[in-house]
């Protein structure tokens, strides 16, 4: 593989991971709810969904999606239906919000385990590493399902990267905003509020 497909597919990677999309809001949100900490736990579990998405394309799996109206269906719909759970969470958190430190921070595993569900159950992510990888792979060099998992590994890190950065910011402003009782109490209304908005455009998302 040339070294200058290295540097356009990370640079290309990089500008696709900054896009606001469901995964930048959903690191968002969870930072600002919870904190930067565990904001990094999200950003770790969505990494290590994608890992799971680079194996699939690698190795051909993620094609069952794309020839599959079934597979691609039950797994949209699962996946809206987890995220509308979530805002479902997220609005009971707010009826504890008038007793002060009343809602506790979610644990590091619970939230990296969310990160990975909300990763895996977005066949969107699939497809796009099924069409966006091969681009950059070099037939005649061979070997591509590795060069697959090689530029797999490269967006994966940059992601995580990007991931944390917004986590430690989103932490800040969370911070922040913790301190003022007036704004804190529609902090689940907005994270709820980002998760229906998430698994609707989920749950109306047409197989390409």
């Amino acid at each position: 593989m040339e070294p200058s497909n290295l540097i356009y597919f990370t640079a290309l990677s990089i500008m696709l991971t900054l896009l606001p999309g469901p995964d930048i809001l959903f690191v968002t949100a969870q930072s600002i709810s919870n904190g930067r900490k565990e904001g990094i736990a999200t950003s770790l579990g969505l990494s290590s969904g994608l890992v799971v998405h680079t194996l699939a394309a690698a190795l051909g799996i993620s094609t069952v999606l794309h020839h599959s109206s079934v597979a691609f269906q039950l797994l949209k719909y699962a996946g809206a239906v987890y995220l509308l759970y979530l805002a479902f969470q997220s609005l009971k958190e707010s009826q504890s919000t008038l007793a002060p430190h009343s809602v506790e921070k979610e644990k590091f595993f619970s939230l990296y385990k969310r990160g990975i569900l909300m990763n895996l159950l977005n066949p969107k992510v699939s497809l796009f590493f099924l069409s966006f990888l091969p681009q950059f792979v070099s037939p005649q060099a061979g070997q591509i399902p590795m060069q697959m998992m090689l530029l797999g590994i490269i967006f994966i890190i940059q992601a995580f990267i990007i991931f944390a950065a917004v986590s430690i910011c989103a932490g800040f402003v969370g911070k922040k905003l913790s301190g003022n009782k007036r704004i804190n109490k529609y902090v689940p209304f907005a994270k709820a509020g980002i998760f229906a908005i998430l698994g609707v455009r989920l749950a109306l998302l047409e197989k390409i």
